[in-house]
């Protein structure tokens, strides 16, 4: 259970190293390119009536007799977007997934970030909507744990489009799936990395997913659309669907990397402590 007091200290656990390790950030570098009243000095520019006469410089005057004012980087707040696959495809992955939303969702709350959690599949379903502090974090975890799976299909594209028309925001985007989407991912993740977000794909996969260990006659439904199929399934078979799956994983890795995008794969076997942690330590969320 995610509310349980146990799973809270682990996640307290990995807050504690996200703290150590990033200053407690996801992002290694959350400065913005805009410029203002900041800490970092950044650039000079002309001043205007109007303008903040304590940023003039007024060294720069006294040498060049030139009016100009300090700009300087802001420090924003990161806006962390999750969005868990909540098709039917994720049934025996599911707990995990959600294990692996909580613990991010929480390191998220605790540095004071803006999180916002949604259910993806056919649609977008809101799991918690956006908020910020650690006072959510009970209401973050009860809808973790009350999510389900739903859907007739999933639409990868589809729901970052959705989801770009409902957050115009640039923030950071993790996506939890198995990404075995019907329709492919490739799209879904260059609509994304167009619009600016920084986007992080953290894949679960199971030996459901990856092996193929039936033979002979036998009748498949689709666990998403329920449509049905008798197929024959030789050994031959098994091998061409493993190497499918292979390959569409070096897929999703090249598309990754083409668009600069972060990636790590992990199993239901691996605790969801350990990945986060190797996450961190590698730098956060970044390519």
């Amino acid at each position: 259970m995610l509310t349980d007091a146990a799973f809270i200290r682990r996640l307290e656990t990995l807050y504690l190293l996200a703290r150590k390790v990033l200053g407690g950030s996801l992002q290694a570098d959350r400065k913005s390119t805009k410029k203002g009243a900041g800490i970092t000095f950044a650039d000079y520019a002309e001043y205007n009536l109007g303008d903040d006469y304590r940023s003039i410089d007024w060294r720069v005057f006294a040498r060049f007799e030139n009016l100009v004012i300090k700009l300087f980087e802001i420090d924003e707040d990161a806006t962390i977007y999750i969005l868990l696959d909540t098709s039917h495809s994720m049934e025996s992955k599911f707990t995990y997934g959600r294990q692996l939303a909580a613990a991010l969702g929480y390191i998220a709350l605790h540095c004071l970030d803006q999180l916002c959690v949604y259910g993806l599949a056919d649609k977008l379903d809101p799991i918690l909507s956006k908020c910020r502090g650690r006072g959510n974090v009970m209401p973050f975890l009860r809808g973790l744990e009350q999510a389900e799976t739903f859907g007739k299909d999933t639409s990868f594209s589809a729901c970052a489009r959705e989801f770009q028309a409902r957050h115009q925001r640039r923030g950071v985007v993790i996506v939890i799936s198995d990404f075995l989407f019907p329709s492919g991912f490739d799209e879904g993740l260059r609509f994304l990395n167009w619009n600016r977000h920084d986007v992080f794909c953290l894949q679960v996969q199971d030996d459901n997913d990856t092996k193929c260990d039936w033979k002979g006659d036998v009748e498949l439904q689709c666990i998403e659309s329920a449509q049905k199929q008798k197929v024959t399934i030789t050994p031959r078979e098994a091998r061409l669907y493993e190497e499918a799956v292979a390959d569409w994983n070096a897929r999703l890795t090249q598309s990754c990397a083409r668009y600069g995008i972060g990636l790590a794969s992990t199993r239901p076997e691996i605790a969801f402590d350990q990945v986060i942690q190797d996450i961190l330590r590698r730098g956060g969320l970044v390519a």
